[in-house]
């Protein structure tokens, strides 16, 4: 049997090498568009804020290793462009030989996802740059050491534009950040995105959220960002709007797609059509609090999802749960979560939510270096259902956020949330727990 895969990093070399486990004499092959696979894309902004570091250090395993190691044939520089699902046959063009084409049994699309690039006048100019893939950050690193960028510009405010905020301010670079939309992270309350704002600002960080970009212009040695009221010049402009599945060759071949253009799979991840599966960012899930399926691209689903293909491919039964959105990043000296449901999704979704806001500590109240936690929880009223939180601070929030998660998966209550036994322990946290003092008043604003 021969398991082709789309695509080499985190769903796509998971799969690959499951199989390998499961299956010593199967013929695996991994075709992937870039010259890299199996890396640590979520570590780029840290790479980039450190002048002596190199990318390569983001590489989990190259792609020589696996076929050493592993048996399994890795084809970088392949892109595939056509998948024929009734010849079982993909088609697409190599960097070095040009046209190829290669059969398969089963099938694995993990074609990832790819950052948006906004249709406006000069988005092409040199010094416009993205950052999703190693190549990405390769060109970004070789442009803030060959040039002298002393002041940029990011489109977006999202987790990939905060994160790479702070490395380029580690590095001695103006940021300026600007979004058509008003609002800084709009899935939070003000309460706490105000949070985020004032350390943005703290850090001389200009946010110009609520204006329309109109074009990019190139002034000698600078580029400038032209909005309707706003002009603002720099030496390089990051484009960080966010990202979209990878998903056109498999609706070209007849593949369903589903939530966010992203392609649809079961529990499974079957697609609709027999023998072929996908995975990663390219694929949706079932959101474990709504039941239906979402578009939320996650490292760890990703590696999960490629283990559970591998798993379908030996013959085994697998079912995933889904996902509930669980995300952590860091700005500057705070840490910032999520998991379920923000109060706008929640009504979205047709639950009657309501919340609570609450400001706790870090440690307990005696104890030294103790700083503020804000935590934003939401519940259903009819049902009593926990359907989110939200969380800033700067510790002790990043793996607090996992205990909701834990709880958002296996349907609790609010009520039954605010009985778990949380550890305690003065240095790392309150008797009452932050989150259980917000389940605590959550539950008194429902009764």
């Amino acid at each position: 049997m021969h398991f082709v895969i789309i695509g080499g990093d985190a769903a796509g070399m998971s799969a690959a090498s499951r199989a390998r486990r499961h299956l010593p004499e199967l013929e695996i092959t991994v075709f992937e568009k870039t010259l890299d696979v199996s890396y640590s894309a979520c570590g780029m902004p840290y790479n980039i804020a450190e002048t002596d570091r190199d990318m390569a250090d983001l590489v989990v395993r190259p792609a020589e290793i696996f076929k050493e190691k592993q048996g399994i044939r890795v084809r970088t520089g392949h892109e595939v462009r056509h998948i024929d699902a009734g010849k079982k046959e993909i088609s697409g063009v190599a960097q070095e030989t040009g046209f190829f084409r290669c059969t398969y049994d089963k099938l694995l699309v993990a074609t990832g996802a790819s950052a948006i690039r906004p249709r406006l006048p000069g988005i092409d100019l040199p010094g416009v740059l993205v950052l999703k893939n190693l190549a990405d950050g390769r060109r970004l690193r070789s442009f803030l050491k060959h040039k002298s960028v002393k002041r940029a510009v990011i489109i977006g405010m999202g987790y990939i534009a905060l994160e790479m905020c702070e490395a380029l301010c580690a590095r001695g670079v103006h940021v300026d950040m600007v979004k058509p939309r008003s609002g800084l992270l709009p899935w939070m309350p003000r309460e706490l995105s105000n949070r985020v704002r004032q350390t943005l600002t703290e850090n001389d960080v200009g946010l110009y959220d609520g204006h329309d970009i109109e074009e990019i212009v190139q002034e000698k040695d600078a580029l400038r960002m032209v909005c309707g009221d706003l002009s603002l010049t720099a030496d390089m402009l990051l484009v960080a709007a966010g990202v979209h599945p990878n998903s056109q060759i498999a609706a070209e071949a007849g593949i369903r797609l589903g939530a966010g253009g992203a392609i649809a799979v079961d529990k499974g991840l079957q697609t609709n059509l027999v023998d072929i599966y996908a995975a990663g960012d390219c694929a949706d899930a079932l959101h474990v609090v709504t039941g239906k399926p979402v578009w939320v691209p996650l490292a760890l689903r990703a590696n999960r999802a490629g283990w559970a293909v591998a798993d379908r491919i030996a013959g085994r039964e697998v079912s995933l749960d889904g996902v509930a959105g669980t995300a952590v990043f860091k700005v500057f000296d705070l840490e910032v979560a999520r998991s379920g449901l923000s109060l706008e999704e929640a009504r979205t979704a047709g639950f009657s939510p309501e919340s609570v806001v609450i400001e706790s500590r870090s440690r307990a109240h005696a104890h030294p270096g103790a700083s503020v936690i804000r935590v934003h929880m939401l519940a259903d009223r009819a049902s009593g259902r926990l359907l989110g939180a939200q969380m800033v601070g700067r510790e002790g929030v990043a793996h607090r956020i996992n205990a909701v998660a834990v709880a958002l998966h296996n349907h609790m209550t609010v009520a039954g949330f605010s009985q778990t036994d949380l550890a305690y322990a003065p240095p790392f946290g309150p008797v009452w727990d932050p989150t259980l003092t917000a389940a605590n008043q959550l539950i008194k604003k429902m009764n």
